[in-house]
């Protein structure tokens, strides 16, 4: 673990989804293919101290709690979805967190339902984004950002990456191309093994 990059803040709630964040922190972590040695801290963070439990009924206990978590000490901050972004407004704190971390230009990641909390906050009106599909974030209260909205697998913007539910392969490659983890030609081929299958990707990563 390279302990002179700054951690990546993964928030984890009940419900989450367990798989949509998967990629991303298994490969920051592993360091496997970086471009400077070394992965990065995976730091789990929630709304108080209690395990939560996720969608696949995994029990994480949290590293830290919302309240002590600041931008300056974060590389990025991974909100996934989870059924509680659709059943009020109890993850709506992580929302807030999202404009705050946006606000002092260090990176959000926001995945599934995670994109409805953020539309609600309306820090999608301004920003390209995607999300499962638009009628989805227009049936958010307060979501004014249709005009911006991509039909695409994940769309970064700045220091915000979006996806749908189904990406989370793509997901985790704007992740990775955010943070500059790999060069050019191994994201690409990263992305073309764990989203295609390609073999052809495979000799890339090993001389990589």
């Amino acid at each position: 673990m390279n302990t002179t990059k700054k951690p990546v803040h993964l928030a984890v709630y009940d419900t989450m989804a367990d798989w949509e964040a998967g990629h991303a922190i298994a490969h920051l972590r592993s360091g496997r293919f970086h471009r400077e040695p070394g992965g990065y801290e995976i730091v789990t963070v929630a709304l108080t101290a209690e395990p939560i439990t996720t969608m696949g009924g995994m029990r994480v206990t949290p590293d830290i709690t919302l309240d002590r978590l600041a931008p300056e000490a974060s590389a990025l901050l991974i909100l996934p979805g989870a059924d509680l972004w659709d059943a009020g407004d109890s993850l709506a704190p992580f929302a807030r967190a999202a404009r705050t971390f946006l606000d002092a230009g260090v990176p959000v990641a926001a995945i599934c339902g995670a994109t409805a909390g953020l539309a609600r906050e309306g820090l999608l009106d301004d920003r390209d984004h995607t999300s499962a599909v638009v009628q989805y974030l227009e049936a958010q209260e307060g979501y004014a950002g249709a005009k911006r909205y991509r039909d695409e697998d994940a769309v970064t913007d700045g220091d915000l990456i979006t996806a749908g539910p189904t990406e989370p392969v793509a997901f985790a490659r704007e992740i990775l191309g955010r943070l500059d983890v790999y060069r050019p030609e191994v994201l690409d081929a990263w992305f073309r093994l764990f989203s295609r299958s390609d073999a052809s990707a495979y000799e890339v990563l090993m001389n990589a």
